[in-house]
């Protein structure tokens, strides 16, 4: 069973976009937008599109999570449409992982360096 369950799944033509409602179950209060969205492209095959989250949602006293989600096929039109403070937010989030995700790769490294030392030092 998929832990994504689709609540509704519009084609605006108007503004040329899909709208999508999902339901997140067993994650509520764990689920990042940027996990949400990975999730989303990986479940609906959306490789290639512009996938922006509008709104997650969690239930007071359920372990569920509502997300609203646009998706787009070309970037250009997914800025005139949508206010720039949710790209700017996107893009905060996505710096803060990258930097989370460095530190925790140059940690990795110092320790795999110290630790042969430690070793020798042991020995002798």
């Amino acid at each position: 069973m998929s832990v994504i369950e689709t609540i509704a799944d519009v084609k605006n033509t108007f503004l040329s976009r899909r709208e999508m409602t999902c339901n997140f179950a067993g994650l509520g209060g764990k689920l990042k937008k940027s996990e949400a969205v990975k999730m989303v492209t990986k479940e609906y095959k959306l490789d290639g599109k512009v996938v922006i989250p509008i709104r997650l949602k969690t239930h007071v006293g359920r372990p569920t999570i509502s997300g609203t989600f646009y998706v787009y096929d070309d970037e250009v039109l997914a800025k005139k449409h949508i206010d720039p403070t949710i790209f700017a937010r996107l893009e905060k989030a996505k710096d803060k992982l990258e930097e989370e995700a460095k530190a925790a790769a140059e940690a990795k490294a110092s320790e795999t360096k110290d630790a042969p030392e430690e070793s020798k030092e042991k020995s002798e």
